[in-house]
């Protein structure tokens, strides 16, 4: 397989802002269809909707908590190698990542049959995701080497990263139960495009005083990379047909996975309100095109050791190469073709609510008079109010374990036509995460956009996260009668 082209092409998306991965402002925008996407238990008054064929949800973001691009690359008269070590080398830890998160929904859309309280959505999307850790000890030994480092232990592991190109179809089904509570779940599919995976790698390299040299230097290695997709995708760029690879690998002609969403909202009380949900409960099976590269064993070498009176007459015997040799029958280096398993990265989110002010009219349609919520499930209308206020939990499964961001938000409703919402987020990115979203329903047409970490817009390169989301869509409002 010819990687060396390929491969900086897949490097390149992934490190590109092009979906936030904690969309906690489009979480519990009720008014806003995409938000079934994230809890698929969300009260609907829609009649029915249809999002706009590639522009009914695209958002981008990225990420890195330990350094900025500006950090780096500033024009601030510092040698850059001395930026790199002081900012770098000797500040960022195994726990800090770089990450991105992009996706795009070609078709979205939901609608009621004969049974008013049940709502059906469906649609489709493109997601990339990348998350790489800052690979400490391999970055001390590629800028310094391992010189007068006797008895320190480089860590392998330190190596973890895990990405990501899939196409989700997916299908839900959404059930206002009572007055109080509405449940909802989404299967999905998952037709994989590309995939890789170095999240389970052990072994040390450390130099010792040696024996017959001064410095004997012990590889341990257990180390693997997972790879699937790219040598199609390599080889159809030789022959000019990428598009077609792509499409035929996003539509059930690549890796095939199976996943599950579930959630709920329930009300405490007249304006008190829980939700959560738990989304890609899933699993991915790759076994088409994979590549799977291994290196594992010990070793112990000293060097080139030559005795001049025994090896006098072969000094034209390649003394290197059967140095090479040795290390490589003790840590062979192997590749192979077989299938593997990965898992989602599982992602759930909760929020408790409390609404206030003066309540919203009913005429209109407005989502949030729940003309539907309490109409179809036969019981007494619940009246909405124009002013919410709440904290959001979010959660997401990384190969260094969960990472947790909290946000507290306010929405705010003006009349049947304009809703905001504002957020402030704290996670490990950045405790000064203020975030600001925007619906607007011109009759039929539903716009949104929104945008994070608005502090940062005044410098981006400065900044360790930015993400948006836009969508559009259309949408009937009120019950099939």
């Amino acid at each position: 397989m010819s990687l060396s082209r390929f491969l900086p092409i897949i490097v390149i998306l992934f490190t590109l802002v092009s979906t936030a991965q904690n969309k906690q402002i489009l979480y519990d925008f009720d008014e806003i269809p995409q938000s079934l996407n994230l809890n698929p238990g969300m009260e609907t008054d829609f009649r029915w909707y249809a999002g706009i064929p590639f522009l009914s949800g695209i958002s981008g973001y990225a990420g890195s908590n330990g350094i900025s691009v500006n950090d780096i690359f500033a024009d601030d008269g510092l040698d850059i190698n001395l930026k790199i070590r002081e900012r770098a080398l000797n500040v960022l830890t195994p726990k800090d990542e770089f990450s991105t998160t992009v996706q795009l929904e070609y078709i979205n859309g939901g609608f009621r049959l004969s049974d008013p309280s049940i709502f059906y959505s469906f649609g489709g999307y493109l997601e990339l995701d990348n998350i790489t850790y800052w690979p400490q000890d391999y970055a001390s030994l590629i800028f310094d080497g391992n010189a007068d480092q006797l008895d320190r232990e480089y860590d392998l592991g330190d190596l973890k990263s895990r990405g990501f190109m899939v196409n989700v179809m997916h299908f839900g089904i959404n059930k206002k139960m009572d007055r109080n509570l509405t449940l909802g779940i989404r299967g999905k599919i998952y037709s994989g495009i590309v995939d890789y995976s170095s999240s389970t790698n052990n072994g040390y390299f450390r130099n010792t005083l040696g024996q017959n040299n001064r410095i004997a230097s012990t590889l341990s290695a257990d180390l693997r990379l997972q790879t699937s997709g790219f040598q199609d995708l390599d080889q159809a760029a030789d022959d000019d047909a990428v598009g077609n690879e792509f499409i035929k690998r996003a539509f059930l002609g690549g890796d095939l996975g199976l996943g599950l969403d579930v959630g709920f909202t329930y009300h405490l009380s007249e304006t008190t309100t829980l939700t959560g949900s738990i989304l890609d409960i899933g699993f991915m099976h790759h076994s088409n095109d994979t590549k799977v590269y291994s290196l594992n064993g010990r070793a112990t070498v000293e060097g080139i050791q030559i005795d001049i009176l025994e090896d006098f007459a072969n000094l034209n015997t390649d003394f290197w190469q059967d140095l090479v040799d040795e290390v490589e029958a003790a840590i062979p280096f192997t590749t192979n073709t077989n299938s593997y398993i990965s898992f989602r990265p599982i992602k759930l989110y909760a929020s408790i609510r409390n609404d206030f002010g003066q309540p919203v009219g009913n005429t209109g349609g407005q989502i949030n008079c729940n003309c539907a919520a309490g109409a179809t499930a036969g019981n007494e209308l619940r009246t909405a109010y124009r002013n919410s206020v709440g904290a959001q939990l979010y959660m997401i499964n990384r190969p260094r374990g969960p990472q947790a961001a909290i946000t507290g938000f306010y929405t705010r409703r003006i009349g049947n036509i304009l809703a905001l919402k504002a957020t402030y987020t704290a996670d490990k990115f950045t405790y000064t995460n203020l975030g600001l979203g925007l619906n607007i329903q011109a009759g039929p047409v539903n716009v949104y956009v929104m945008a994070d970490n608005l502090l940062s817009y005044q410098n981006l390169a400065a900044s360790h996260y930015a993400s948006f989301q836009f969508g559009m869509n259309i949408i009937s409002w009120g019950t099939k009668k």
